[in-house]
């Protein structure tokens, strides 16, 4: 089994390679396209335009150039297929973005995307309230060259309306100078120099999973009270000052502004920001288990005919292995195409073997997926962490 410590070298590695990344203050995108909406009236200009595509995504998570100020697989995209797909870092955190689109989902009224990509426990509320719709795999032929690991979830165990965009690693990221030992441990992350300096995810099942784990519990199993337990763990060091905010993706931001020295946060993440500033960020699974899940490309409920069909042609491009590696080397997630390990090793050699983009099963094995919860159960969670973080 790796050690963290050969993990946290092997990340660093990864960070060595001559790869361009895109940078660490997102929003390129500018407008939303929620905000588009609003400046047009209301119903977008592009719902009926059959050569429109609106793909609402989380930030640091496609490859950008920086120069061109550009997505080159979006750009190549558009070029062969003529579709203008428009795109947009409209993800901080899924109950936000739920927030914002739920009213119309329920209206059927057009949410201003045509592909949306929420996180694994979200996508199955999507599916479970009817607000997606069912893909025509006859325009998907990639379908198939989803990782057999991923092929049946129980939200959506025939992938019909849904495929995995990245997987998602979460774990202890952290400021290299101010933590020099490193963070492997919860002692770590609590210790003396951060205080005051932490931030955690308001990723639920990431945040207290972790603390869960440090804590001996199995989050495959994980009881309400054990569950209610690592909460108040959270909301005394919130108390008492160590944890500074419960924050989604903004908490890159913390840390590269010097207001977060550790964090609980995502592996694409910290490797992106470690590149972007001279390898002062690190990033490992802890050693009592990190959390792993999936972002899902998905179709909503209220995009156009054509917005599904192009919806359908962006999904398939992306499932493209000779695609996916390209992202894959830029965003540094788990990469849930067949076939992309094979074509990275063309591109970049030595990202082809990385445990944090081709988990082996030793790796594997030391990522957890927190228990599915019952709707009762996820009200009742979700109340008890916001509650905790002040909310």
């Amino acid at each position: 089994m790796a050690t963290e410590r050969s993990l946290s070298l092997e990340a660093r590695s990864i960070l060595g390679a001559r790869i361009s990344r895109r940078g660490v203050l997102v929003g390129a995108g500018g407008l939303s396209a929620a905000g588009l909406l609003a400046a047009c009236g209301g119903s977008g200009a592009s719902k009926n335009d059959a050569k429109t595509l609106r793909w609402a995504n989380w930030p640091l998570y496609l490859d950008f150039d920086s120069k061109t100020k550009k997505y080159p697989t979006l750009e190549k995209f558009k070029k062969q297929t003529g579709i203008d797909a428009q795109y947009f870092e409209d993800y901080n955190d899924n109950d936000e973005f739920f927030g914002k689109v739920q009213a119309q989902l329920k209206l059927g009224q057009d949410i201003g995307y045509d592909v949306v990509t929420p996180t694994d426990w979200m996508a199955a509320r999507w599916i479970r309230l009817g607000y997606t719709q069912k893909f025509d795999l006859a325009n998907i032929p990639n379908h198939g060259n989803i990782l057999d690991s991923l092929k049946s979830p129980s939200y959506d165990p025939k992938r019909e309306s849904s495929l995995t965009w990245q997987g998602i690693m979460s774990g202890f990221g952290w400021n290299t100078a101010k933590n020099p030992k490193g963070v492997r441990t919860l002692d770590d992350l609590f210790a003396p120099q951060n205080k005051g300096k932490i931030v955690v995810l308001t990723e639920m099942r990431d945040t207290i999973g972790i603390i869960l784990m440090s804590q001996g519990v199995d989050i495959t199993k994980v009881t309400e009270d054990q569950f209610m337990n690592a909460v108040d763990f959270m909301a005394k060091k919130i108390a008492d000052g160590w944890i500074r905010g419960v924050k989604g993706n903004d908490y890159a931001q913390d840390l590269t502004s010097g207001d977060a020295t550790a964090v609980i946060g995502w592996s694409g993440d910290m490797f992106i920001l470690a590149s972007e500033n001279a390898g002062k960020f690190d990033f490992a699974i802890p050693e009592s288990g990190g959390t792993i899940s999936g972002d899902n490309l998905m179709i909503p409920s209220t995009a156009s005919p054509a917005g599904k069909a192009n919806g359908e042609k962006l999904i398939n491009y992306y499932y493209d292995p000779t695609v996916a590696a390209e992202v894959a080397a830029y965003v540094n997630y788990v990469c849930p195409v067949k076939g992309a390990q094979a074509e990275m090793e063309k591109i970049a050699p030595e990202l082809a073997t990385s445990e944090y983009i081709f988990p082996t099963e030793k790796t594997a094995a030391r990522l957890h997926v927190f228990r599915s919860l019952t709707p009762d159960e996820e009200t009742k969670w979700a109340q008890a962490f916001q509650k905790a973080q002040g909310n």
